[in-house]
């Protein structure tokens, strides 16, 4: 029982007027604070600056190819090299592409919707039917895809080492119209776990009814640690292989978050087979990337050791702000058992669960306070969270002083929602 529940309705009063007293001061500061999106801030941006540093006309010729004109559809082959040893995966099983990862995780499923996938025997848009697994909470972007192109979302719930596997392993066994499952296995978004070995290798082991059932494998947080002890991740396309299964994963990466979010390159990788099967469809799609962007990025980061090292400066510019974060809410909330928190090793959010029924009400209120979240129910299929209690934070973005101040507003906000939902409960009840 939440301590707002044990004490008496003349104390809950007193602490309510105390609260929304604190909260119209705040209100009338006209504040503008804008968390609704996990973006590095400035000063991230900064640390790869010299991605403007001009390139020598030397610099242009890999061989005898001028790599300003058309050409290398899959890619520069260092380029390749470089995410294949992030993925841990052989170069010739990477395909470059653009800024975007989450770009190419939509063309991949376009693609399937029009031809299929390996192993199809249809075109997945021309079955009266097909539906994803969607972990929750989880990547509102994932969703909206699945939304954009007609695809049914079935939500699992994801527990502190990955999704529900039993539940997973019982719709995919008995439901050949379930084409995939959306995965962000390492700080995953919202919640920030790291999948277990034991749910990679159900992942890559379970019986489906579907032949060319997939894993949409987004990686995007894969070195995006916050301390010195980073989580593992067991190589998912290895235990594909290795369960005779070697077709199952699509995996996604991109310098995102590790360089320009707006200007970096993304890149997939996947069995041999598929990425051929791929190359043959991207064809007609494309002359190639932007292999100029391709080759800044590699003198820059240059190799794992050095983009390591870039990683470093970017959670000691992360870490403070998720640590100012959460202090505040064991000081605000903390012993009061009205809300819970995840406390992630790395990624760019932390997962807040209020008492069910009082997120929207929470992320209303810090709106009118100035301070913008997460839509709530945003990290659920459709957006709607069945018990209206998740709110994604996202701490990146704000400087130290903003963050500590919206994180103050955020905290009151769920003491306000929550007293409101008791007082509702008691007045539901006192007219029954």
């Amino acid at each position: 029982m939440n301590q707002f529940a044990n004490i008496s309705l003349e104390e809950r009063e007193a602490l309510f007027t105390s609260f929304t007293a604190r909260y119209e001061a705040f209100k009338q500061q006209k504040l503008s604070l804008d968390m609704s999106r996990g973006k590095p801030c400035s000063e991230q941006l900064d640390l790869s600056n010299e991605l403007f540093f001009p390139l020598t006309k030397e610099a242009y010729f890999d061989g005898n190819t001028d790599l300003r004109n058309y050409g290398g559809l899959d890619g520069l082959p260092d380029m390749k090299r470089w995410f294949a040893e992030l993925l841990q995966v052989a170069t010739n099983e990477v395909i470059v592409g653009g800024n975007s990862s989450l770009n190419m995780m939509y063309d991949t499923i376009s693609r399937a919707m029009l031809f299929g996938v390996c192993g199809s025997d249809r075109p997945w848009g021309k079955l009266p039917r097909i539906a994803f697994i969607c972990p929750s909470p989880g990547y509102d972007r994932h969703f909206a895809i699945c939304e954009t192109l007609g695809i049914e979302m079935i939500p699992v719930d994801i527990n502190q080492d990955g999704p529900d596997m039993d539940r997973v392993e019982e719709l995919v066994r008995q439901d050949d119209a379930i084409k995939g499952i959306w995965c962000v296995p390492k700080y995953s978004n919202p919640e920030g776990i790291t999948y277990s070995d034991k749910v990679v290798h159900r992942l890559a082991t379970m019986t489906t009814k579907a032949n060319d059932f997939r894993i949409f494998w987004d990686n995007a947080y894969i070195i995006h640690h916050l301390t010195d002890t980073p989580d593992q991740l067991q190589d998912i396309l290895s235990a594909c292989k290795s369960s005779g299964n070697p077709d199952r994963v699509f995996m996604y990466c991109s310098t995102s978050k590790i360089t320009f979010p707006g200007a970096g390159v993304a890149a997939m990788a996947a069995s041999l087979t598929n990425i051929n099967h791929m190359k043959k469809q991207m064809a007609a799609q494309t002359i190639g990337p932007d292999k100029i962007n391709q080759l800044r990025h590699l003198q820059f980061l240059q190799n794992t050791e050095k983009t390591m090292q870039l990683m470093q400066r970017h959670a000691a510019i992360l870490r403070p702000k998720f640590e100012k974060t959460l202090t505040i809410f064991d000081a605000e909330l903390g012993g009061l058992d009205i809300a819970t928190w995840s406390k992630p090793n790395g990624g760019y959010f932390i997962s807040l669960h209020t008492l069910d029924g009082c997120a929207d009400r929470v992320v209303a209120l810090a709106a009118e306070a100035g301070v913008i979240l997460t839509k709530a129910g945003a990290t659920f299929p459709y957006g709607k969270d069945p018990r209206d209690r998740n709110i994604r934070i996202a701490p990146s973005f704000p400087t130290i002083q903003e963050l500590e101040l919206a994180i103050t507003i955020v905290c009151l906000c769920i003491k306000i929602a929550t007293i409101e939902k008791l007082n509702n409960m008691n007045a539901k009840t006192a007219r029954q």
